[in-house]
């Protein structure tokens, strides 16, 4: 006999999961399916923790059984994206995928064909959104605009000086308005530009990009 295990999702505590389970306990037992496991979880669609469904994909690593039962494909996913990534896995896995609603078993060619269907279409949006984001971008380059994050006109040797001279690294970045992984750089620039044999270090010309202080 086939080992299934259901997954049930809600948004809100207030909402009923029963009859999720219900549907889902009556499938199995029409298809001869044995049922080892449930695996539930309450909360929003968009929230990235999911313990239940995180156990599920753990299980199905240990080929603790071999179809997952949903009530919906919106039960499943937060996102297309999210829901391609948890196909795919399970698909490595050898574990079929059953949604009650849109009548979707992915052990038939017709489920099968629906879950590539969306994944072109996945692929598709995503190719259309980075080829705007180049449009965009090109645009503003002859706009004239600048790209990316403009560099704070920080003293850079004020800030080397007042670094070497014993201030802390907290006081010295909340100074320039830096964060303490620039401090520590623009100083160990300094103090390999001193020890260089040739040439002489200008801490005005550090060009290195610089983090802001949240």
């Amino acid at each position: 006999m086939p080992r299934a295990v259901i997954y049930a999702r809600v948004s809100t505590p207030d909402q009923c999961i029963d009859n999720q389970l219900y549907q889902l306990r009556e499938m199995a037992s029409r298809r001869g399916y044995e049922v080892v496991h449930e695996y539930a979880d309450v909360g929003s669609g968009s929230k990235a923790r999911r313990p239940g469904l995180d156990a599920l994909l753990a299980d199905a690593h240990r080929r603790r059984f071999d179809i997952v039962l949903v009530a919906a494909f919106d039960r499943v996913a937060r996102s297309v994206k999210h829901f391609l990534a948890v196909m795919d896995e399970l698909n490595e896995l050898g574990v079929e995928f059953v949604s009650a609603r849109e009548n979707i078993d992915t052990s038939g060619a017709m489920g099968r064909m629906f879950i590539t269907l969306i994944s072109s279409i996945a692929e598709l949006e995503r190719s259309i959104i980075i080829e705007r984001i180049k449009a965009g971008m090109r645009r503003r380059r002859l706009e004239g605009y600048r790209l990316g994050r403009t560099p704070l006109d920080v003293d850079h040797q004020s800030l080397i000086r007042d670094r070497l001279s014993g201030m802390s690294l907290t006081a010295v970045a909340k100074k320039y308005g830096v964060s303490r992984a620039s401090v520590v750089r623009f100083s160990k620039q300094a103090k390999l530009a001193e020890a260089a044999p040739v040439g002489e270090f200008h801490p005005e010309m550090v060009t290195a990009p610089v983090e802001c202080v949240a």
